[in-house]
């Protein structure tokens, strides 16, 4: 009993801290989203983040793995946004903002669109997605946090560095503030990678905050804060105090004015649940990995649809799971649901409360983690491996990572799943052969290896020759498998050939459901289909894998 309690208080302090320090990463990157989406007001992103962030640590599949407001549907956002406030512009009454309510009124449909995925079990085929597919993921998202971050250092790029005759490196060397930044990153990751060899009774990223916070304060050195960089984007009077999210009512008035660009909203609600189930399950498989645990897709889906649905609601810009943020969660000690509601809340509390003490964080202290969070999420080892596995995966690696960097997660994820496939498809068109005997009776005997499919067709149909092959023929497909319509209509022409040729043929050890489907097409052939006992049956991973966590 007493080994169960010490666990439970261990516990309780790792998710405390570790959501506490996620809750402290959180809000430079939930007020860069916004802006990024296009949104005036960051309260929006920080709404979101919040929101986000409680329903599915409470709710979701994964205990550890934080939600909130993300960059890759930030960028989905835009046009719509844009749009709408155009619209808006437009109206004989000029509405403000039309756009970002449009967003909401989208959220709404993309909480039906999640919602629905958990619902009919679709979270499941996240399985589907190969170690390459993921490892580009995982590659592809660190490049981008770590470019993300370097956008927040003082801005060196109009000291003219590609002009001839230019200044450049003398103004680099006499920007203080930019080696004050500088200074204070190295110094948060120096923090964040020898204190764990010293003690791991605190998160050390949260160490690192607080040392590099109270070093800037008490020495007043002028560097970048979180209230300065919040400023710099909407306007010197922004603060984060705020109040509670309130109920979005005016919405509902406001879908008259969507005549016209329907198709937009749909394809934008479809667009953002794709991709925030994907980056969700993604994080998902991830963080599973981190842990040894298992989570549930389809529960995750449901909770990042009702999250994002409530978002819609009560005036949050939505998002997804965030895997700097869970990484940053799971390396704190958070392994519990706590962890998330308690980075949740902190947020909010920040809003309500804490603004002018979270408003002068460094952002270089945030900046140092989130570099950490970059070099452990980087899977340095597919540079071991580049000689090591088929030459079709590294370029699928490398493909998803680029996309990923270029482009969309979402693009990149289905882009690699896609040449996945067809590399399988190939391979396995490959792999059919065929073994031929004699029985003492005279029937000839087409013992079948290898998968039947819609790719190996070809080489299926040239093994056999109905015209000079006896006149008893059996097929025998014990180490086979007909895998889909291509195969079943491929065995349906080859029996009639041979039946055309007033020839007996039999197959033997064909599964119940290729059974099915053949006689189900044609009837006679139950003359020609052997049935026993070691006949081949084929069960898939059910939803009884998804535990409930």
């Amino acid at each position: 009993m007493g080994k169960i309690f010490n666990n439970f208080i261990g516990n309780l302090k790792n998710d405390l801290l570790s959501g506490l320090t996620v809750a402290l990463a959180l809000v430079p990157e939930a007020i860069a989203f916004a802006f990024v989406a296009g949104i005036k007001d960051p309260m929006v992103g920080l709404y979101g983040a919040f929101m986000m962030g409680l329903i599915t640590s409470l709710f979701g599949g994964r205990p550890g793995m934080i939600s909130g407001a993300t960059g890759a549907m930030a960028v989905v956002m835009v046009h719509l946004i844009a749009v709408g406030n155009e619209v808006g512009d437009g109206l004989t009454q000029p509405i403000e903002n039309l756009g970002l309510q449009w967003l909401f009124i989208t959220l709404l449909l993309v909480g039906v669109i999640q919602m629905s995925a958990g619902l009919f079990k679709l979270g499941k085929f996240v399985r589907l997605i190969p170690h390459p597919v993921m490892m580009g993921f995982v590659n592809g998202l660190a490049i981008v946090i770590f470019l993300a971050q370097l956008g927040l250092f003082p801005s060196i790029s109009e000291m003219g560095m590609f002009e001839e005759n230019t200044t450049f490196w003398s103004d680099l060397f006499s920007n203080g503030e930019f080696w004050i930044m500088l200074f204070f990153v190295l110094l948060t990751m120096a923090i964040m990678f020898f204190l764990p060899k010293l003690t791991k009774v605190v998160p050390s990223a949260l160490v690192a905050i607080v040392v590099v916070a109270g070093i800037t304060i008490f020495l007043g050195l002028d560097t970048e804060t979180v209230g300065s960089f919040l400023r710099k984007g909407a306007g010197e009077e922004a603060t984060l105090q705020g109040s509670l999210p309130s109920f979005q009512y005016q919405i509902f008035s406001l879908i008259d004015t969507m005549k016209g660009n329907w198709s937009l909203i749909l394809g934008s609600a479809v667009t953002l649940a794709a991709v925030g189930l994907i980056e969700s399950l993604m994080t998902l498989n991830l963080v599973d990995d981190l842990t040894d645990t298992r989570g549930s897709g389809n529960r995750e889906c449901l909770a990042q649809g009702a999250a994002n649905m409530v978002n819609g609601l009560f005036g949050g810009m939505g998002g997804c799971a965030m895997i700097g943020q869970s990484i940053i969660n799971v390396n704190s000690g958070g392994r519990g649901r706590l962890s998330g509601v308690v980075a949740a809340v902190a947020l909010l509390m920040f809003i309500l409360f804490g603004a002018p003490v979270i408003e002068r964080i460094p952002i270089a202290a945030l900046v140092g983690v989130m570099f950490m969070v970059v070099i452990g999420t980087f899977a340095w080892s597919s540079f071991r491996i580049i000689n090591k596995v088929p030459l079709s995966d590294i370029i699928v690696l490398i493909t998803v990572s680029a996309i990923t960097v270029i482009a969309d997660l979402a693009i990149a994820v289905v882009v690699g799943v896609v040449m996945s496939a067809l590399v399988f498809a190939w391979n396995s068109a490959k792999r059919i052969r065929a073994r031929k005997s004699l029985k003492e009776d005279g029937t000839k005997v087409y013992e079948i290896w290898g998968p039947l499919f819609f790719g190996s067709v070809t080489a299926f149909n040239s093994k056999f020759d109905p015209k000079n092959d006896p006149d008893q023929i059996e097929i025998d497909f014990i180490e086979s498998r007909v895998q889909d319509h291509s195969g079943v209509e491929a065995l349906r022409n080859l029996a009639n050939k041979y039946l055309d040729q007033n020839k007996k043929i039999k197959l033997t050890h064909l599964s119940p459901e290729c059974q099915g489907l053949l006689l189900r097409r044609n009837p006679e052939f139950a003359s020609i289909i052997e049935t026993s006992v070691e006949d081949p049956r084929y069960h898939i991973a059910t939803d009884l894998l998804d535990a409930e966590v």
